[in-house]
């Protein structure tokens, strides 16, 4: 079995697909998670557009949990890859041990702490006083399966890493069947509303932790979790929180985005506007998945080939995922240009929704194709382990450029909610570009001084 998940050997683009198509399948069930909830709230009879903005009110919550999940996860599984292509079990068994214990760890601090301050914090997000309860009923309940969260997402990352990519896929497809079977149940048949949503994730989310956490103790994987090395090592903490800062960052960022742009939406625009805004959240979730898939694909490859000091198969990773990348986004951005409506019928029927919500879409969406760059050379930078840098491109387009842009298109330009959605598509040009060359101008030649 270790022979035959040996990235170092046979086609770089067959290795890269035999993960990301089951990797891609797997983020598309995922998103349905969430993303599902928000199909069905949003069709509630008589309050619909109050539920979903609700809802949306609780996804930076949700984003910084999932960040958490990354910062272990996603920091791990590249050094637990570079360990296991030089051939060092025992180092990579640490690894895997660690990241579970620090995923354990953060996510029961997590769950107590937005319990303790959800009230204020889904005002700060731009909640009123109508959109509050449902934010709440829904984040109540959602927090009680934070651990779960913790380990279905962040341990999966290992079940790929050892080149399982169709069992990783069936840790989020298990799930998300079942939340999909149950969201109808709890919601309309027992009328539980966001909180059938809630419940019927937080029972779905269990079933896939249950899944990985059997799996990475069973005789199936390669290499398991041992009880003996789950104690954190303080270096060892350092260097997977270290390269896994940058997803953790990005994760973050989103959600400090979210936060500020339903706050500034809800100044300008109102309730409506926040609820636009949680409808393009959830598609931007899902037309950025085959990208997602592809990039989180090829970092498997090439950190094994790195670690292998193959240079070459580096290189050809890099050059499959990124004109892939970038053929998938501009495909994305060119459907949600034509076809806005078929996305905004899928959340909600309210006309006024819909009507202003064409508009936001075309804006938001503009330039979609440039975050292929972002994606592809922030994999690059993690999977050959470069934190700081791939750190750097994440805080650089979110924080340096789309936060103040939003503050200075919406209230010195004048531009109203049309400057928050502005303001995504001018960062994914000048962020997604700056990302990229610069890996090109460091990363590349690096590796063409290298040969095999």
């Amino acid at each position: 079995m270790d022979s035959k998940n040996d990235f170092g050997q046979g086609s770089v683009a067959g290795n890269i697909m035999r993960l990301a198509i089951p990797m891609t399948l797997a983020q598309l069930i995922n998103v349905l998670y969430n993303v599902v909830d928000r199909i069905y709230i949003g069709h509630i009879p008589h309050t619909s557009t109050q539920a979903l903005t609700g809802i949306g009110l609780t996804l930076p919550v949700i984003t910084i949990i999932t960040a958490f999940a990354n910062l272990f996860g996603m920091g791990g599984a590249p050094l637990f890859s570079m360990a296991r292509g030089r051939g060092d079990t025992e180092r990579a068994r640490k690894i895997m041990a660690n990241s579970f214990s620090m995923l354990i760890i953060s996510g029961v601090l997590l769950a107590v702490l937005c319990y303790l301050f959800k009230r204020p914090l889904l005002y700060l997000f731009g909640a009123s006083d109508v959109t509050f309860p449902y934010a709440d009923a829904y984040l109540t309940l959602y927090l009680c399966g934070t651990l779960f969260v913790m380990t279905s997402l962040g341990m999966n990352n290992f079940i790929n890493a050892q080149g399982f990519g169709i069992t990783g896929m069936l840790t989020v497809s298990i799930g998300a069947v079942l939340n999909l079977i149950l969201d109808p149940i709890f919601i309309f048949v027992f009328h539980m509303g966001v909180r059938g949503a809630a419940s019927a994730t937080v029972l779905s989310q269990f079933v896939s932790a249950v899944w990985v956490f059997r799996f990475l103790t069973g005789r199936k994987a390669i290499l398991r979790i041992a009880g003996t090395y789950m104690r954190p090592e303080a270096a060892l903490a350092k260097e997977i929180t270290g390269l896994g800062l940058s997803g953790f960052v990005m994760a973050v960022t989103n959600g400090s985005v979210q936060i500020m742009c339903n706050a500034t939406l809800q100044r300008y625009g109102g309730d409506l506007y926040v609820g636009i805004m949680t409808v393009i959240n959830s598609v931007r979730e899902i037309v950025t998945m085959p990208v997602n898939g592809l990039t989180s694909g090829a970092q498997p490859v090439m950190s094994f080939n790195y670690g292998a000091e193959k240079y070459d198969r580096v290189r050809s990773a890099i050059s499959f995922s990124t004109i892939w990348a970038i053929v998938f986004s501009t495909a994305a951005w060119a459907m949600i240009f034509f076809f806005p409506n078929f996305f905004l019928h899928l959340f909600s029927s309210e006309s006024e929704l819909i009507q202003d919500g064409v508009p936001a879409m075309r804006i938001y969406f503009f330039g979609i194709f440039m975050m292929a760059l972002q994606f592809a050379g922030q994999s690059v930078f993690v999977a050959l382990g470069k934190s700081r840098q791939a750190v750097f491109f994440s805080l650089f387009r979110k924080v340096v450029i789309v936060i103040p842009l939003t503050l200075w298109l919406t209230a010195i330009c004048g531009l109203g909610t049309d400057g928050v959605f502005l303001a995504e598509p001018v960062s994914n040009f000048i962020g997604g570009t700056a990302c990229f060359v610069t890996m090109m101008l460091t990363i590349w030649p690096a590796l063409r001084r290298h040969p095999e």
